[in-house]
């Protein structure tokens, strides 16, 4: 098959999925056609680029990856305009941020530029996949992981990078519909000086057991506080936080153990652009509830990917619950999610460049 982007194989897949219909699509569960991968060796470098049919992967047992768990990942998302085009969203700062997580975690940095191509080319191809019903989207999983059959403790002189992709609907069931969440005090997430900055694996399932227990206890979510005080809020499981108090907008400071959001950083800009006060510093939980109890803590929300802004109606700490906005959606939390997914889908003008369409 012919191919826009040199050096770049594509491999036809003769037995094509039917795909699923609707916007009730269980997220990260169905799988497109194709996928993207290449690999690195020391000495040669990334090579052998290539879009194929999905299909099983075979690793040897030996492979670092199963032994010392170096590998990074990144999540963005394709959309369907109206008028059917198709639009990533931001994904530059996406493969930043992978070069970001992979110097954290001593992995060869990927040329973003020529990455970018290959992403374009591999939904190109996949355009019928990307759904069009509200609230859907074309989710994007890139990840490099380390290959090398050695079992000595040091970083990996061969790695694979894929590229997965997979239609999906609302990443929380409710949709929009405010999330009760918990703020973890027992539990440590990541410290300033480890990893929490990079997208890795070990940071997500070091966090199932609080997660499992907040979920017993009917939350949806657990808000991590710093690792050393355990005082200091940081961000929840999926997304970073932000606070509307008395007017200003409240987001924990980039401190070394928090997720560089790419979503979090498009809300601020926005809120910027709004002529609105953002505050990027340190906040404590006992703060927050002070503030609450004082009647100035106006709007709680999430930001990620994901779920794009999920608003929080309950937080609860220790012995403390505070019921946000009377449960529901506020004002400024349902501007920034229609003014982001409008970008995204192409409904309201992107005045920041934010979008890529794909041909």
């Amino acid at each position: 098959m012919q191919t826009k982007t040199t050096q770049l194989e594509i491999i036809e897949n003769l037995h094509l999925k039917s795909k699923p219909v609707g916007d009730q699509i269980p997220f990260g569960t169905v799988m497109t056609d194709y996928m993207f991968s290449m690999d690195y060796e020391e000495g040669k470098g990334w090579h052998s680029p290539k879009i194929e049919p999905y299909a099983p992967i075979t690793l040897d047992p030996a492979a670092m990856i199963f032994h010392y768990g170096q590998t990074v990942f990144e999540g963005l998302k394709a959309y369907r305009t109206a008028d059917d085009r198709i639009l990533l969203f931001r994904p530059d700062e996406n493969f930043k941020r992978l070069n970001l997580s992979s110097e954290r975690m001593s992995i060869p940095p990927v040329d973003e530029k020529l990455i970018l191509e290959y992403l374009k080319e591999l939904v190109s191809l996949e355009k019928d996949w990307v759904p069009g019903t509200k609230g859907t989207s074309l989710y994007i999983r890139p990840f490099i992981i380390s290959t090398e059959p050695k079992l000595a403790v040091s970083p990996s002189r061969q790695y694979k990078m894929m590229i997965l992709l997979a239609p999906v609907g609302s990443y929380f069931p409710g949709g929009l519909t405010p999330v009760v969440i918990h703020a973890e005090d027992s539990f440590t997430r990541a410290v300033k000086g480890g990893t929490g900055m990079a997208k890795t694996a070990g940071n997500y399932s070091a966090a199932y057991q609080a997660q499992a227990a907040a979920k017993e206890a009917g939350k949806a979510d657990v808000l991590w506080l710093d690792g050393i005080e355990k005082r200091y809020i940081e961000e929840v499981g999926s997304m970073n936080i932000f606070f509307k108090i008395d007017g200003e907008v409240v987001t924990p400071a980039m401190n070394g153990s928090i997720l560089h959001g790419i979503t979090r950083k498009s809300v601020i800009e926005l809120l910027e652009s709004w002529g609105m006060k953002v505050s990027q510093r340190k906040i404590a939980i006992d703060e927050l509830f002070d503030l609450y109890e004082q009647g100035k803590v106006e709007e709680v929300f999430g930001t990620g990917t994901a779920a794009i802004v999920s608003p929080v109606g309950e937080l609860s700490w220790k012995e403390r619950t505070m019921k946000v906005n009377n449960g529901e959606i506020g004002e400024l939390s349902q501007k920034i999610y229609d003014t982001i997914t409008g970008i995204q889908n192409g409904s309201v003008e992107d005045t920041f460049n934010w979008t890529v369409e794909v041909e």
